[in-house]
């Protein structure tokens, strides 16, 4: 296929914004989140900056979200689904975005239950936002056409996204199986959106990441007997 330096320049700036939201997300969750629920009142009051450093790693994985949406429909623009999928994922940061405006509020509570309250509050909307990024990987997975193993693992990611979302606002005894929920989850989208990540950036676009479609043979033939028509001319 014919590759241009703006299809490798979408590609790696793909790339690279997948690992800032990885590496930010996992922080901002599993450090500060986490630790908000496990000891809300210690984190509040003696980690205010930690608390901070994670509101604001939240709000750079809005804005690469947002890269990432744009990039990758300047890749696949030619696929019809590619606006479907941007569309998706553009709802997922814009309900993260909004989740985030319950952080802050963390800071001007005393009680453990009034900053787990805010806490429960972020989560909930986030959630809803998941389901729509659920939606968004498997549009995504119908879009690129990297290596086989990339493309399944984003669509069963984007199917338990999906599931865990609606697992946590139906099942009553959710938080017995949530351990579960959490490792079907995790593990097709860290395999999935990493390898997707890796392949961006190695890739460079130099496959079929270009928005410009290879000619056919008739095409060539047809360029090449316009060729050798002008010589005669």
């Amino acid at each position: 296929m014919n590759i241009t330096n703006a299809s490798r320049k979408y590609a790696v700036t793909t790339g690279l914004s997948y690992l800032v939201i990885f590496f930010a997300a996992i922080f901002a969750n599993f450090f500060v989140v986490e630790s908000l629920l496990n000891d809300p009142i210690t984190m509040v009051q003696q980690s205010p900056a930690m608390v901070s450093a994670g509101i604001v790693a939240f709000l750079i994985t809005v804005v690469f979200d947002v890269v990432v949406a744009w990039t990758l429909f300047e890749l696949y623009k030619k696929n019809p689904l590619s606006i479907l999928s941007t569309l998706f994922r553009m709802m997922h940061a814009v309900i993260m975005g909004v989740a985030i405006f319950s952080l802050p509020a963390v800071f001007g509570l005393d009680t453990a239950d009034e900053i787990l309250k805010k806490v429960d509050e972020f989560n909930t909307i986030w959630l809803i936002g998941l389901f729509f990024f659920g939606v968004h990987l498997i549009v995504l997975a119908n879009i690129i056409d990297g290596p086989k193993f990339i493309t399944v693992f984003l669509m069963i990611a984007g199917m338990m996204y999906m599931i865990d979302t609606v697992a946590h606002f139906t099942l009553l005894d959710y938080e017995a199986y949530a351990d579960y929920f959490l490792m079907l989850v995790a593990i097709p989208s860290i395999f999935g959106e990493m390898s997707l990540a890796i392949w961006f950036l190695i890739r460079g676009g130099r496959q079929a990441m270009t928005t410009e479609p290879a000619l056919t043979a008739s095409e060539r033939v047809e360029i090449a007997l316009d060729v050798e028509k002008q010589s005669w001319l």
